[in-house]
């Protein structure tokens, strides 16, 4: 008999001590309804909570565990370098190789600066655009999410809109006074923005598959029309990969559509589940960072050494061996599936697949900016994400995340999963 009766408790204790009982707002289950749940333990593809209900994980912390929890391989050498401590306020050998594994999978690549979140990569990289140009004004798209900066909480996507709030408080105007906002897959908008502000946009960035909307790609042809538009307009491009880098090949995502973006930022698997982040370019723009420039960026714990060990491991074992092909495959029977079994329910469906990012839409028509996500029926995603938990899956408790899976499910997971979608959309 599936039950949260420990979660429960821990909610009603944390909510003495944390706010919203949480440290992150969609981990409070707000937009799904019903218990919030807490985790003891994660191994390979699976993950328990504290009242020993046993799920294959589709979250995957939100990305980072591309090869599933506590592998081996990266457990042991973690272990390892925490023997040595574990973190020393001075550089280290680690640093050195987990950037030297970066440029080797994004060539364009000349010099990495490790900082501790995506966040902080981000609001780095707008820094270091808007001194590399001379100017103020940075363009986002709607739905994308960058992290919590003042600068970029306008139409930010999944936390956002999970919980409905337009943007932030506390954000003051004219913190985003030089933020544009285009939709997302829309060159004209873009285009348009460019001709009003010509001499002043410093940059555009964008996630160059969306995953803060649910999982949302560009058009044909978008990203390499937005790079020749940063081109003509003398503007930076920015490609943030936090959620997107080595999610499905050795490298960034935005290289698939056939350009280089000026500066990217990362994340996520790059820590191999610790806390990272970072933002890279090539020597010219990078070069503008202290110690060798004016544009300043320092942190206590940036290049740690465990995180630096964890992201090195992970990379070594996505560079060796055919593993993206493998979750490519699960991931695009998953998508027929779950298709296949809506067409047979009379469920209104639509599915958007990354490589190994996945997202259902619960609404009929394809997906392809905010505005379209936003049209999903939120509470039947609540009926299907509480009937998949029951049944062992545990998906993102929100219409707008994205499904990540990893490398170490097997068939017997996507048959689970399967079974699974077909038993609940019988019932939906």
């Amino acid at each position: 008999m599936y039950n949260l009766k420990e979660s429960k408790e821990l909610f009603n204790r944390a909510s003495n001590s944390l706010v919203g009982s949480v440290n992150s707002p969609v981990r409070a289950f707000k937009s799904v309804g019903g218990q919030a749940v807490f985790i003891d333990k994660a191994q390979g593809p699976y993950i328990f909570d504290v009242d020993g209900n046993k799920y294959i994980d589709y979250v995957g912390s939100y990305g980072p565990m591309i090869v599933g929890h506590a592998h081996r391989q990266v457990l042991n050498e973690v272990q390892i370098a925490c023997e040595k401590s574990f973190t020393f306020g001075a550089s280290g050998e680690k640093e050195i190789e987990l950037a030297e594994l970066i440029k080797e999978a994004i060539p364009s690549l000349d010099k990495v600066r490790f900082v501790n979140s995506g966040t902080e990569a981000v609001f780095s990289a707008l820094r270091l655009a808007r001194a590399f140009t001379g100017r103020d004004k940075i363009l986002k798209f709607s739905g994308c999410y960058h992290g919590h900066a003042d600068a970029l909480l306008v139409e930010a996507g999944s936390g956002v809109v999970t919980l409905g709030l337009p943007g932030s408080q506390g954000v003051p105007e004219k913190a985003v006074k030089d933020t544009l906002v285009a939709p997302f897959n829309d060159l004209l908008s873009v285009e348009g923005l460019f001709n009003q502000f010509n001499n002043e946009i410093a940059a555009v960035i964008i996630e160059p598959v969306a995953g803060n909307m649910g999982v949302v790609l560009p058009n044909e042809g978008y990203l390499k029309a937005l790079k020749n538009i940063c081109e003509k307009h003398g503007a930076l491009l920015i490609a943030d990969e936090v959620m997107t880098g080595f999610r499905a090949h050795f490298g960034a995502a935005h290289t698939l559509f056939d350009i280089d973006a000026d500066i990217v930022c990362l994340g996520k698997v790059i820590g191999g589940g610790f806390p990272v982040g970072a933002y890279a370019a090539r020597s010219e723009i990078m070069d503008l960072v202290a110690p060798l420039g004016p544009v300043y960026q320092a942190g206590t714990l940036s290049g740690n050494p465990i995180a630096m060990t964890a992201g090195i491991e992970t990379l070594k074992l996505l560079k060796k061996g055919d593993l993206y092909g493998q979750m490519s495959i699960y991931a695009e029977n998953l998508e027929r599936h779950l298709l296949d079994t809506a067409n047979k329910y009379s469920v209104p469906l639509s599915v958007n697949r990354f490589g190994s990012m996945i997202s259902a839409f619960f609404q009929k028509g394809k997906v392809c900016d905010f505005q379209q996500a936003q049209d999903s029926d939120t509470e039947m995603f609540a009926r299907y994400f509480w009937s998949m938990m029951k049944e062992g899956i545990f998906l993102p408790p929100s219409q707008f995340e994205a499904c990540f899976l990893s490398s170490a499910m097997d068939e017997d997971c996507m048959q689970q999963t399967m079974e699974s979608i077909t038993k609940t959309f019988k019932d939906l």
